[in-house]
């Protein structure tokens, strides 16, 4: 709530932020994200968190929000959290409304295998802002080990994957893709650029990333031309 009004003062239209991720039950202290169908008790726990703790703190919440000029919520799509694809983002944004959005950052998606891509047209106009971040996949460690990973992100040689500045984790084809693909579902905002390159620092990283997205970003208005019937 507090950012909700420090918006409001600064005449700030969007607000980045998470879902959240409840516990079990009203009894636990701890955050549980299910990441599975069985055992069974997992269904009741879904039921819990969406129905009775995430769904109806969002609808208050997003109303609050409009009522203080807030156009926009943007929520990342984060492992660890009740919303973290694009299928649990659009679950919450129908149960809540168009208020609700996504702040799409690939990162995320590349390291549990979604296709980020097939998740902009999927996602289309609920697309409110945008991280520029890559992921690199180990080529060792992830075929024998899987993606779950809770290594502390500094021990990356033994990681299944780790952050990357743009560039580092996928090539200017990919990159290409997406950026053509948000002009495709109208996304035209800012491309943020958002470091967790362990391995280089803040500033490396910044301007690695600059030069990299200046060969993929399309500047100029789209071709009007009509060349074929």
């Amino acid at each position: 709530m507090g950012a909700v009004l420090l918006a409001e003062k600064l005449g700030v239209k969007r607000i980045i932020t998470f879902s959240g991720c409840p516990g079990g039950s009203p009894e636990d202290k701890t955050p549980n994200w299910v990441t599975c169908a069985w055992p069974d008790d997992f269904g009741k726990i879904l039921d819990y968190q969406w129905n009775e703790v995430l769904i109806p703190y969002w609808r208050e919440t997003s109303a609050f929000a409009a009522a203080h000029g807030i156009e926009k919520i943007a929520f990342e799509m984060h492992p660890g959290f009740c919303v973290y694809n694009p299928e649990t983002l659009m679950k919450l944004r129908k149960a809540v409304g168009p208020l609700i959005g996504a702040n799409f950052d690939p990162s995320h998606l590349f390291w549990q295998g979604i296709d980020p891509v097939a998740a902009i047209r999927y996602l289309g106009d609920a697309i409110y802002f945008f991280h520029a971040k890559d992921t690199k996949i180990d080529p060792i460690n992830c075929p024998v080990n899987g993606v779950l990973d809770t290594k502390n992100f500094t021990d990356e040689i033994h990681r299944s994957w780790i952050f990357r500045s743009v560039g580092y984790g996928h090539d200017y084809t990919v990159w290409k893709d997406i950026v053509s693909n948000l002009r495709l579902v109208g996304y035209d905002d800012v491309l943020s650029i958002e470091h967790e390159d362990s391995l280089m620092t803040p500033t490396e990283g910044l301007q690695k990333a600059i030069s990299f997205l200046k060969e993929v970003l399309i500047f100029d208005a789209k071709n009007t031309d009509v060349f074929w019937a």
